[in-house]
């Protein structure tokens, strides 16, 4: 029987390890953010074979996709890592469910289970996956408001690269928006502030990197990211003066041209639902979007 318990930062060798074999972009096929979002959906990990697991406890256990494998990795390895997924579930009264399937995905199940199950997806989970060159050079028609709202930037306005001396700024601007919203009516906006204390409580041994926008000295923004695969570059958070029209496109823009030199694509994660943030992301034209689907066996 698979053995769970919570994620800690002394897993991150043995984790980023299975994530780089597998080189998922997802944004759930990342440390950091395990490390950060594990209370939202009361997730625990273990580890088998080779692969690193993940599971939401919470109402009912669903797994995420194992990293581990890669195209070499034999059929049987997956069924007899699922069939401990099985048993699992069972000993919950839990269906076998398993997320983040991707398109990519689809032939496995196929010829391991000949269409005996059900899929569905949510397009609220979809990541958002862009052109690196896109977002730092912001060319053409498409971009032409992006390019007007940077060009409001007002003068006494300054990026830099984040550092410790700005920590405790930022954990403080987070704050004053999470209150300004009332978010600890929101179990998503109360996880978040968690995630927002982990990352920066361990900002480099999660190897992050980030920016900071500010106004007369003042934080007007700032942003972290991590590198989750050899091409691409996730934006995990992202605050910024929402009464402005540059200050979300500048934070965005200058942290894509500081840090994606080699770099082919830039995560900006899901929409989660939200209109406003939906029509955000779309506004800087994904290149494509990281379909993700939940595969559900009957109960045995």
């Amino acid at each position: 029987m698979l053995s769970f318990r919570k994620i800690d930062i002394s897993d991150k060798a043995q984790i980023k390890n299975c994530l780089s074999h597998s080189g998922f972009r997802g944004c759930e096929y990342s440390f950091a953010n395990n490390m950060a979002w594990h209370r939202l959906y009361d997730t625990k990990i273990a580890f088998c074979d080779g692969f690193y697991i993940s599971a939401s406890h919470r109402d009912t256990v669903t797994f995420t996709f194992p990293s581990g494998g890669n195209s070499d990795t034999p059929d049987e390895a997956y069924m007899k890592l699922f069939t401990e997924f099985d048993k699992y579930a069972a000993s919950y009264g839990c269906p076998l469910c398993i997320s983040s399937v991707t398109e990519e995905q689809f032939a496995l199940f196929d010829r391991l289970y000949h269409g005996e199950y059900s899929m569905t997806t949510d397009e609220s989970g979809w990541d958002y996956i862009y052109n690196a060159s896109d977002l730092t050079e912001l060319k053409g028609k498409r971009y032409h408001g992006k390019r007007n709202h940077l060009k409001k930037l007002p003068e006494n306005c300054i990026y830099t690269p984040l550092t410790p001396s700005d920590h405790n700024d930022c954990l403080a601007f987070a704050a004053d928006s999470y209150n300004a919203a009332h978010g600890y009516d929101n179990r998503s906006q109360v996880c978040e502030q968690y995630a927002i204390d982990t990352f920066f409580r361990y900002f480099d041994v999660l190897d992050l990197c980030g920016g900071v926008l500010r106004l007369d000295g003042k934080i007007a923004a700032f942003t972290i990211g991590e590198r989750i695969t050899s091409d691409t570059l996730d934006i995990h958070i992202e605050k910024a003066l929402g009464s402005t029209e540059w200050a979300y496109p500048a934070i965005n823009s200058f942290f894509a041209r500081e840090n994606t030199d080699g770099l082919l694509y830039i995560n900006r994660e899901e929409d989660l639902g939200i209109e406003g943030l939906r029509r955000s992301k779309r506004s800087y034209h994904p290149a494509f979007m990281l379909k993700k689907y939940t595969i559900t066996f009957p109960k045995r």
